[in-house]
């Protein structure tokens, strides 16, 4: 779909830019309040929740808000996330990836065979968060389970935090690396040309 400038497409609109933003503002939250409980060197980043009880009062309701609007934008995105076999080779040539070589590469749909592995990587780590997270929920939840249970659950809830972050981080340097994409997400739009050079597959579809 063309956006009123005929030198732009629409990569994204007004909903799902919200939706990003919102489970975007949550994991920071929820990372650096996780961080000040994970180790007491870390604890001072409570300060940004109001403290160490408000942390542990605040952490699991935004943690529900997270997974909430992550859910409703993996909905979303769901049906463009799936790989196929342009998607396979595009990972075989990951030398010509990181070389930027994009003319060697099979053609890109909405997303590369990278967002799609990061994609699937966080509705695993979200899932694992979610069902670990309840396990430890000591307000509400903690006492049903056996101690061996809940310090498991820690474990996995530990695990799965520090993949997530990872992942987020490579997810920033992706955007920042390619020019333009950390755009698509403030404004919503692309140029004509950064379409037709990063997701040409994407671009033929959006101007038909």
């Amino acid at each position: 779909m063309k956006d009123h400038d005929p030198n732009l497409i629409v990569r994204y609109t007004p909903n799902e830019r919200t939706n990003h933003w919102i489970t975007a503002i949550t994991f920071v939250l929820l990372a650096l309040s996780g961080l000040s409980m994970f180790h007491p060197a870390m604890f001072w980043l409570s300060a940004i929740l109001g403290g160490g009880q408000w942390t542990r009062i605040l952490h699991p309701f935004i943690g529900i808000v997270m997974f909430v609007s992550f859910l409703i934008l993996a909905l979303r995105f769901w049906h463009h996330n799936y790989l196929d076999a342009n998607d396979w080779q595009w990972m075989r040539q990951m030398n010509d990836v990181l070389a930027n070589r994009e003319d060697k590469l099979p053609e890109i749909g909405r997303y590369n065979a990278g967002q799609k592995l990061l994609f699937f990587v966080m509705v695993v780590c979200l899932m694992l968060l979610l069902l670990s997270g309840i396990v430890i929920w000591r307000a509400y939840f903690a006492f049903y389970f056996p101690i061996d249970v809940v310090r498991a659950a820690a474990l996995v809830h530990a695990i799965a935090a520090f993949v997530l972050i990872v992942g987020i981080i490579v997810h920033i340097y992706a955007a920042l690396w390619v020019k333009g994409s950390v755009d698509a997400m403030l404004r919503g739009t692309v140029t004509l040309g950064w379409a037709r050079k990063h997701h040409p597959r994407w671009f033929r579809e959006s101007i038909k």
